[in-house]
């Protein structure tokens, strides 16, 4: 047998190891998972973009805010940071105690094993739910933070971002970023 031969069968069972493997990562250990959109009602606002709820079914469940981030208050050995309260206080104003929607990425979950969504928060019959996500980064109080495959609205908080810094809102006007 020629040497070079070996080396097709050689490569293509490592590319599908590698591909076997992949598929696995990020995917949910939890079988029950959501996929759709859930309603969900906050019990605890963590920080501005991280809340805790209780599930249809009577479960808790930790839910971070995809395409987002604001700045740390409680994250261990790290101090607040500038404009982090205020994030946290508005997180807490909009969905605090309140009942959310819950919608779904590519992704269900990160390595903390924290469901990620996109948060809705119902308002009358005749408006739009508000999306909270959006809301955080147009007042200012939230940066984009884009993960693939999780990123189907990040030209929006791109946008949004942009305008916040553009007219100084929120951190935009009063941390070094």
């Amino acid at each position: 047998m020629r040497r070079g031969a070996l080396r097709a069968p050689l490569l293509i069972a490592a590319v599908l190891v590698v591909l076997a493997i992949s598929r696995g990562c990020g995917h949910s250990d939890h079988p029950d998972d959501p996929s759709g959109p859930v309603d969900a009602r906050v019990t605890h606002v963590v920080d501005g973009d991280t809340i805790d709820v209780r599930m249809p079914g009577g479960g808790e469940d930790t839910v971070r805010y995809i395409g987002i981030d604001t700045p740390e208050t409680v994250k261990p050995d790290t101090p607040v940071q500038c404009g982090g309260p205020e994030a946290h206080d508005a997180n807490e104003r909009l969905v605090g105690g309140r009942r959310v929607t819950l919608r779904f990425d590519a992704e269900p979950r990160d390595v903390y094993d924290r469901l990620l969504a996109y948060v809705y928060l119902p308002r009358g019959d005749r408006e739009r739910p508000l999306f909270v996500n959006a809301e955080l980064v147009r007042r200012g109080l939230a940066r984009t933070l884009t993960i693939p495959p999780n990123d189907s609205f990040a030209s929006l908080f791109s946008r949004l971002a942009a305008q916040a810094g553009a007219a100084g809102r929120g951190l935009w006007g009063r941390c070094a970023l």
